[in-house]
């Protein structure tokens, strides 16, 4: 009995995490399908344009700052035992621009951001919001959905620059006045470093990031269970599922551009 209870668990969860990739893909469709739809509101772009990126500039604004600054102390420490605390500008940049910048921007904004768009998105689910809208033949994917998918799609590079340019700041401020490096050394190490195709890279994992970000939580939202508890747990596995997302897709994301651009 007990080998036929487990199998069945086994089969029902395997059921329930397919037909949970089915609803997520169709979802994505429609989203998408969505944005090619008129009328698209402006103003509901231009609003989760403020609410995701411009209310998430401090906090990404420090993270970064301070991110730079223990990037300096470190890459200084560690290549002084080389003898090449020359090149602490230029692995400070890199490692901003390859991954700490658009990874740490992806979760500090999934974080802040995703977690309050899954959490209104459910509660206007559990109390019949949603069905209102449809009632007034108006399509909940294109009013509430389009508009978040969007902003987080566009907002995240732009949040990702941003954090690259202050994390360079951050470690410029440590390394050349608390650590009195060289000045000139220090940003023509940068110069000669950081090419175009490094920038290329952070700049098409922001977007895939940000196209993550817009996907899990406006899904998770508009899926949530009945009552406080399923917007809660809807909150969590947003946060919890963009984030891994983000992590792991950045190793292959990693892997394919150095492959391609390599070649």
């Amino acid at each position: 009995m007990n080998a036929i209870a487990s199998t069945q668990n086994l089969g029902r969860m395997v059921i329930d995490v397919t037909e949970s990739w089915g609803k997520a893909w169709i979802f994505l469709f429609h989203i998408i399908r969505g944005i090619f739809s008129r009328p698209f509101r402006f103003h509901l772009f231009m609003v989760q344009m403020y609410q995701i990126g411009v209310n998430s500039t401090l906090v990404i604004a420090l993270i970064a700052l301070f991110t730079g600054a223990v990037l300096a102390v470190q890459g200084e420490y560690t290549l002084a035992k080389f003898g090449a605390t020359a090149y602490t500008g230029s692995a400070v940049a890199l490692s901003l621009i390859r991954e700490l910048g658009p990874v740490l921007t992806a979760l500090m904004v999934i974080g802040r951001a995703g977690s309050a768009i899954t959490a209104e998105i459910g509660i206007m689910r559990i109390t019949e919001q949603i069905d209102a809208l449809r009632s007034m033949a108006v399509d909940p994917i294109r009013y509430l959905m389009v508009p978040r998918f969007l902003a987080g799609l566009i907002a995240m590079p732009l949040l990702a620059g941003m954090s690259i340019v202050l994390g360079i700041f951050g470690g410029y401020i440590v390394g050349v006045g608390l650590l009195n490096l060289s000045a000139g050394t220090f940003m023509g190490q940068i110069y000669s470093a950081v090419t175009l195709t490094d920038i290329m890279s952070g700049f098409i994992k922001a977007i895939v990031f940000g196209f993550i970000f817009g996907w899990v939580s406006c899904f998770k939202g508009y899926n949530c269970g009945f009552g406080a508890v399923g917007v809660n747990k809807a909150t969590t596995q947003s946060v919890v599922t963009a984030s891994v997302a983000v992590l792991v897709i950045d190793y292959f994301l990693t892997s394919i551009l150095t492959r391609i651009f390599l070649e």
